[in-house]
């Protein structure tokens, strides 16, 4: 494995837009790490392209911590891990899953960040990507919770932006929309159907195009800096605005 582009870590790597940018970042040159819960399902994904699987839990900080002691170097971090879990209504809200996102999408963030900073700051050229999500741009009615830690995971991007300025560090945002992926799955506990039909009647995005996307901003040149990139299906034009197309008659 070529480790000519330095160090990759992406964390939420075990499926998904994680694990598409780990394929991307490995057959691009990176030496890459992956971090996951999932651990069998990691090694699948690391296994095959030479990367080094560890097991990660961002919501604990002695998982994080453990993990980045076993990377002891650092050119590029993605912050993969996140999620929604479900799709009630404000007035219908628990607390649990509003706890468990805030945890997974910005304190997982900050973790991994806050731990890693000193490495990617030595590299030279370190890149922090946040994988946000157009729901960090736009509200919509049920996702309160989702809306709020993908929200504050912006804020925090920023701030990290302006603090690392004037030192070898870049910061982007790569913010995705409908991508097919486990994604809803996950906010619906497992309904596969009613996750299915999420994606009915338009078509989706991959991972693999964000992870596209997240290879774009980490090979700029060092003097570029890619702060936000907001990708959406061509069938999508905001965070609840879709084009379904008709289903078959007798379908």
């Amino acid at each position: 494995m070529s480790a000519a582009r330095g160090v990759a870590v992406v964390t939420g790597a075990s499926s998904g837009i994680g694990a598409a940018t780990a394929r991307a970042l490995a057959g691009a040159g990176f030496e890459v790490v992956v971090g996951a819960r999932r651990l069998e399902r990691l090694r699948e994904v690391a296994d095959p392209i030479g990367a080094r699987a560890l097991p990660l839990d961002v919501t604990d900080p002695a998982s994080v911590e453990r993990f980045c002691a076993e990377v002891p170097e650092c050119r590029v971090l993605v912050n993969n891990a996140g999620g929604a879990i479900g799709l009630e209504r404000i007035e219908e809200a628990d607390e649990a899953d509003w706890r468990r996102m805030y945890e997974t999408n910005v304190l997982g963030t900050l973790r991994m960040t806050r731990a890693l900073l000193p490495k990617l700051e030595a590299s030279g050229d370190g890149v922090v990507v946040m994988v946000g999500s157009i729901a960090g741009h736009e509200a919509y009615v049920g996702g309160g919770g989702y809306n709020a830690a993908k929200f504050a995971e912006r804020a925090l991007t920023r701030a990290l932006r302006l603090e690392l300025l004037g030192r070898p560090v870049r910061v982007s945002e790569v913010d995705p929309g409908l991508v097919e992926t486990e994604f809803s799955v996950v906010r619906f506990r497992g309904d596969a159907e009613r996750a299915k039909a999420v994606y009915e009647g338009l078509t989706p995005m991959r991972a693999e195009d964000v992870a596209e996307c997240i290879l774009f901003c980490v090979t700029r040149p060092a003097w570029v800096n890619v702060d936000q990139l907001v990708v959406l299906a061509r069938d999508q034009a905001g965070a609840s605005v879709v084009h379904r197309r008709p289903s078959p008659e007798g379908a």
